[in-house]
């Protein structure tokens, strides 16, 4: 058993491993509270993942000290359909970093982590934080429970006004933005589901010829779409989907891009992914959301074509990191390589006229 509970003072610290025993106004309190909250570590996105258990399997855990929830640590466990590569491509993927209290203790973050790690290590052959808020206060204790942290880039976007997005913006950009609009693209801020699926299409075709590892299947996107918190926003030229954008919102505080991709270069003086981009950074400002999350711009040590793309918009480049527990190195090791021979530049591609960038790159 990997649940517990113990006394430590005149408190009760427990850890809970079902989603129905997680109080869920509590876990709402802490998403607007927890300086770390993201939409992926939310009730709604842990019920989105587990809507998915043909392609994933959603895990959440929670720690409370008597009454309050200090802790949420939620994700799914992913692999490859081949019954061959399944095997070594068993990973665990925790998006955003754990939800965690401003007050969590070493000891309750301890315990959370250490759940996690119980219930994974013979389940995945890798757990990975995906972080898109700032852990260094709380390194020592991730380390403790044998995760290794690795540097990774983002972009985070200041969308408090659309003067401001205005501001920040590379000239180049607002030539761009304002050609493709001159030019006859427009954004599509409502789409059909059959033009979801015309951008699903895009997307599709240039994981299969450029990218070469797997696309979620239609059912998430299809779902996604569904999801109240999400939010399509295409690019049409004429009467085609070309491009666009796919973002989930935390209210009040940020939106994430989680797919942008465009066919750029293949119509005269129309850019679609920038303008998809810049159509979602304005959405955040409408949403009141402060902060536009470009989910990853690589590693620092590598040349990088699209943290160039992303930088463009005005962004700050931060390093949040990701951290990673290896609980298989053998097979890890294998996938590893596996996985590098057939990826370029982690997983995001740039050419033949086309350009997508994957989440959490």
């Amino acid at each position: 058993m990997c649940s517990k509970s113990h006394y430590t003072g005149i408190l009760l610290v427990m850890i809970l491993t079902d989603y129905k025993h997680i109080d869920r106004a509590e876990w709402e309190g802490l998403l607007r509270e927890s300086p770390v909250a993201t939409w992926f570590q939310s009730a709604e996105a842990y019920e989105f993942f587990s809507s998915l258990s043909d392609i994933m399997t959603s895990f959440v855990f929670a720690v409370s000290r008597g009454n309050a929830l200090k802790g949420v640590g939620a994700g799914y466990i992913t692999k490859e359909k081949n019954s061959v590569k399944q095997y070594f491509t068993r990973r665990a993927i925790i998006y955003g970093g754990p939800l965690l209290a401003e007050d969590i203790s070493d000891e309750e973050l301890h315990e959370l982590l250490s759940a996690v790690v119980c219930y994974l290590s013979s389940r995945a052959i890798y757990i990975e934080t995906r972080n898109f808020n700032d852990y260094s206060r709380w390194r020592p204790m991730f380390e403790r429970c044998g995760f290794r942290y690795q540097p990774h880039l983002n972009f985070h976007v200041d969308t408090s006004s659309v003067d401001v997005i205005q501001n920040n913006l590379g000239k180049n950009r607002k030539r761009d933005i304002r050609v493709s609009l001159r030019d006859g693209a427009r954004i599509v801020d409502n789409p059909t589901l059959e033009q979801v699926r015309d951008y699903y299409t895009i997307l599709q075709l240039l994981y299969q010829t450029k990218v070469r590892t797997p696309l979620f299947p239609w059912d998430f996107f299809q779902k996604l779409y569904d999801s109240p918190s999400s939010r399509f926003l295409l690019v049409e030229y004429e009467s085609k989907i070309i491009g666009g954008t796919v973002c989930v919102v935390l209210d009040g505080k940020a939106i994430y891009e989680w797919f942008v991709c465009g066919e750029d270069g293949k119509y005269k003086n129309i850019f679609p992914s920038e303008l998809a981009t810049y159509a979602g950074m304005q959405f955040a400002a409408e949403k009141g959301c402060t902060r536009f999350d470009m989910m990853g711009a690589g590693t620092p040590d590598e040349h990088y074509g699209v943290r160039d793309f992303k930088a463009r918009f005005g962004g700050e480049l931060v390093e949040h990191g990701r951290y990673l527990r290896i609980n298989n190195k053998p097979l890890y090791q294998v996938g590893k390589a596996g996985v590098s021979a057939i990826r370029s530049v982690n997983g995001c591609v740039r050419g033949g006229g086309v350009f997508v960038c994957i989440s959490g790159c």
